[in-house]
């Protein structure tokens, strides 16, 4: 069965655009014009991946991506938020609500279409990696239920905190994660931590397992956001 794709926004005829072009590259495309259907569509249809626009009538599209992150049956929905509003304050806002890429109004379809393939790829990626308890890139491998993490074999010792980190970035390859989205799900509420910590803790992290420093090639910055592990084909 072709993956489904749920397209949600308030303009009928950015709708129909966005999901000729998506049926024309072998997707099941749903429709919805407002956050109270696209809601309904996510737990009756269980599509593969929703494309969300922020501005929508009655529940807006930040306040739809925040119920389904919140929604343990539905959390791990990829979606991808489509806006005419580019502040970077904005796409800030839509990654620590839980999205997993961002694009702005107006856009190319070629490139909304290589966003959903690399998207639901990832999403495909961290699937296989949490059903098979092994991690491997390049030179880095981690398995997760011994804990064990080596580059080019070589046993890397990580704290408890380090190998944590490790391991939620490196579970959602090319996934921009901020340093608050990074406290909650590494540290949680049981300590207070500032968001400065983080950095702290990925240059410790990269001082182990990256060959060059200045150049890493496995936890990475995304200036003005945070971090992210490597993306990986």
């Amino acid at each position: 069965m072709p993956d489904s794709i749920l397209v949600v926004d308030d303009e009928k005829d950015l709708v129909d655009l966005i999901s000729y072009n998506l049926e024309k590259d072998g997707f099941t495309v749903l429709k919805a014009y407002d956050g109270e259907d696209a809601l309904r569509l996510v737990r009756t249809r269980k599509p593969h991946l929703m494309i969300l626009d922020l501005m929508l009538p009655g529940i807006q599209g930040m306040e739809v991506c925040k119920r389904i992150r919140n929604d343990t049956e539905h959390t791990a929905l990829p979606i991808i938020m489509l806006t005419a509003r580019g502040e970077e304050i904005d796409k800030v806002l839509g990654l620590e609500m839980g999205a997993d890429d961002y694009i702005t109004k107006p856009f190319s379809v070629r490139e909304l279409l290589a966003r959903v393939h690399t998207v639901l790829r990832r999403s495909t990626i961290q699937k296989e990696i949490e059903k098979k308890g092994i991690f491997a890139y390049k030179d880095l491998h981690i398995d997760y239920r011994s804990h064990a993490v080596t580059v080019k074999n070589k046993k890397i010792d990580l704290s408890p905190t380090e190998f944590k980190l490790l391991k939620f970035l490196a579970l959602n390859p090319g996934r921009v994660y901020t340093r608050d989205q990074m406290l909650d799900h590494v540290w949680g509420d049981e300590t207070f931590v500032e968001t400065r910590t983080i950095d702290v803790h990925v240059k410790r992290l990269r001082a182990k397992i990256e060959e060059n420093m200045a150049r890493p090639q496995y936890v990475l910055t995304v200036r003005g956001f945070g971090y992210k592990f490597a993306y990986i084909e």
